[in-house]
């Protein structure tokens, strides 16, 4: 997002958005990479198993989100006396960049209640429904 203010007249600001297209189909994306944020996040947690999101991640980013919630898992069991690591993830802030009419990456940031992390997607229209091609959880 740019902003670009005048020095000598403060109420003329001009605000370009990267995200270009109609504003429904922006909300739609949006509200797409909220939702699959908040759920991956719930299925590291252990509240959502994995097979909720079989429909919106292609097979590569199912399986990573599918070991690493696994990973997630074993650590848990070993630390058992500590809180859990993912206790509550609320989702903050989306922010949505087509890269063309097919293509969009979306970053996340997803509160917890030890900690805020950052979420990065890479979706693509399919068959008229976003799909999640690239999921990073730091």
């Amino acid at each position: 997002m740019t902003v670009t203010t005048a020095t000598a007249n403060r109420s003329r600001i001009k605000r370009t958005s990267a995200v270009s297209g109609s504003p429904g189909q922006n909300i739609d994306v949006r509200l797409v990479a909220r939702t699959i944020a908040q759920a991956a996040m719930e299925v590291l947690a252990g509240t959502r198993p994995v097979q909720q999101l079989s429909r919106s991640l292609d097979p590569n980013t199912y399986l990573s989100l599918q070991h690493r919630a696994a990973l997630t898992r074993e650590h848990m069991k070993i630390s058992r006396g500590r809180n859990p690591l993912h206790a509550s993830p609320t989702v903050r802030s989306v922010r949505a960049c087509n890269i063309s009419e097919l293509i969009c990456e979306a970053s996340i940031v997803v509160a917890e209640e030890q900690r805020t992390r950052a979420v990065a997607m890479r979706l693509e229209r399919m068959d008229g429904t976003w799909r999640v091609t690239a999921l990073e959880i730091g």
